[in-house]
């Protein structure tokens, strides 16, 4: 009895084994861990039978995981320009998984070997500059994608200068230096007003070469509390006319940080 049990056991593994060959996939994993012995085993005498490994011998600790562990970066020389990383010709150290899916197989970058490095560095003096820097189009996007809060005196004659554009710049985070920032070719007196809230726009230069023309709003400011102004709620989301006519295209194109809400019904 137990032999013809043992048969069919034996037969049913068989061919369950047998329909389930094609439906494996082995495919090999390159994790690897480092291991080490909580309690080594003792020392082996010389030409002395080998010691029998106890339970506690079998007892690891985790040394090191090669799943965590810090990516080394790649070097790879730039055939194309890429934003925030460089021109053509340009030698960058990235991760592999944005190397591989952003340069390599895009065919912006090549991997960096004296015979790629013999092709291409050569030709980055024939290239032609396009950007002054590889940051100067990140520079220039956030330069035209912002609204610049001009302040000036509700009580005191003024005139806009460049060292008014500057301080406003700097309260916003930004360091622009007067010889870069180009103002309206209409001076902007005060004060007046009738200016409050409205928009004109200034141009500023980057590196010499790459020009972001910047929106800003006028906003009058006292020092005495009773004299001054009104305070208007989120008042960057409300739509503002434009103090010089012929700068209302250009401002309509430039899009600000927060656009103004619309209600649905």
């Amino acid at each position: 009895m137990w032999r013809s049990v043992s048969k069919l056991l034996y037969s049913s593994t068989n061919t369950i084994l047998k329909t389930n060959t094609l439906d494996l996939q082995i495919q090999p994993s390159r994790n690897t861990f480092i291991l080490k012995r909580r309690w080594p085993p003792g020392l082996q005498k010389k030409n002395g039978p080998a010691k029998k490994l106890r339970g506690r011998n079998f007892v690891y600790d985790l040394v090191e995981d090669t799943n965590v562990r810090a990516q080394q970066l790649m070097e790879v020389i730039l055939t194309s320009y890429v934003e925030g990383l460089g021109v053509a010709g340009d030698v960058v150290q990235v991760k592999p998984n944005y190397a591989y899916n952003k340069l390599l197989l895009p065919k912006l970058g090549v991997y960096k070997t004296p015979e790629n490095e013999a092709k291409y560095l050569k030709n980055q003096i024939q290239t032609n500059i396009q950007h002054s820097s590889p940051y100067a189009p990140k520079t220039q996007k956030a330069l035209e994608y912002m609204l610049l809060h001009v302040t000036m005196n509700k009580d005191t004659a003024w005139t806009i200068e460049p060292w008014h554009i500057r301080a406003s710049f700097r309260k916003s985070g930004y360091h622009v230096p007067e010889h870069a920032i180009t103002l309206p070719e209409k001076p902007i007196n005060g004060p007046d007003l009738t200016l409050e809230g409205k928009e004109f726009y200034v141009t500023v230069t980057i590196n010499k070469f790459e020009k972001a023309q910047v929106k800003c709003r006028l906003h009058h400011w006292s020092t005495e509390p009773s004299e001054r102004l009104p305070f208007i709620y989120e008042f960057w989301k409300k739509p503002a006319e434009a103090i010089f006519e012929e700068q209302t295209p250009v401002l309509n194109k430039l899009q600000t940080m927060v656009q103004p809400e619309t209600n649905s019904i």
